[in-house]
């Protein structure tokens, strides 16, 4: 196998596992009755329309149908990626639940 070969073997495997983990957030926040786009923006003022976002929340199911996905497991996905300043808006709200 090329170099080039390789290249874009590990670029599309990277782009499936940045997928599932905007996946992995989209469901978090429908499983805690949360808007995922309004907490992107929060993060990411700049990217007010990702295409990767919107094809993430057709995928996600209603939070009766949906799996457990426990905080600490979205922050260690979050954190794979370097999304941070979305882990912080993510803490943010994990904070306000823990308040009610």
């Amino acid at each position: 196998m090329e170099r080039k070969d390789i290249e874009s073997q590990v670029i599309e495997s990277y782009k499936k596992d940045e997928q599932m983990m905007i996946l992995v957030f989209a469901q978090w926040c429908i499983n805690h009755e949360l808007d995922p786009e309004e907490l992107y923006i929060k993060a990411y003022p700049e990217q007010v329309k990702n295409p990767a976002l919107h094809h993430a929340l057709e995928l996600t199911v209603p939070k009766t149908e949906a799996g457990e996905i426990a905080d600490e497991t979205l922050f260690n996905v979050l954190d794979l990626f370097g999304n941070h300043d979305l882990a912080f808006i993510v803490q943010e709200e994990i904070e306000k639940r823990k308040q009610s």
